[in-house]
């Protein structure tokens, strides 16, 4: 017998037109809210659970949005042709996915990043969903599965590169 996590993906290609309309009203409200918002409950419950989210507390999640695109640059005033302004064709070396993770790591200094999924995207912003776990919180200290993000070694690790999507974009995986 198969769980109802296992139905998730195929309902949503299922339903394709109608969940349409449901995403664009909700990017509209998520374009006005703040850059890394805390939020109840996943959007993606099936995508969340998969990366090691559990409805228990300890658990936090936020959603965070990122801009896409290429990286501007300040426009030096000084002499030179535009064209050697150096103002474009600056991409950024981690991923879109990875800048999300850093910027909740820097939302909520005390939590720890364990992984994050794309929630949404439109024509301009990617909003991811990070999954944020509280070491010091005595339902994941005593959770066999993870609590070894309890360990010192585990701190800040979206900032040193060791979250899924960090180690993906260095090809360690």
């Amino acid at each position: 017998m198969r769980s109802g996590y296992k139905f998730q993906p195929m309902l949503r290609k299922k339903a394709k037109e109608e969940l349409n309309d449901l995403m664009k009203g909700r990017l509209m409200k998520w374009r006005r809210h703040e850059t890394v918002e805390r939020i109840d409950r996943p959007t993606k419950l099936d995508r969340a659970r998969a990366l090691g989210y559990k409805a228990k507390p300890g658990f936090v999640l936020a959603r965070v949005a990122t801009k896409k695109g290429g990286r501007r640059r300040a426009r030096y005033h000084r002499g030179r042709k535009p064209t050697k302004a150096g103002m474009v064709h600056f991409t950024s070396k981690q991923s879109l996915q990875a800048i999300a993770e850093q910027k909740a790591q820097r939302k909520f200094p005390n939590l720890e990043v364990l992984n994050s999924y794309l929630a949404a995207e439109d024509g301009t912003t990617k909003f991811f969903e990070v999954i944020l776990v509280d070491p010091r919180n005595p339902h994941i200290i005593n959770d066999s599965k993870i609590k070894w993000i309890y360990q010192p070694q585990q701190r800040r690790r979206a900032m040193r590169g060791l979250t899924g999507a960090e180690k993906k974009a260095r090809g360690l995986r």
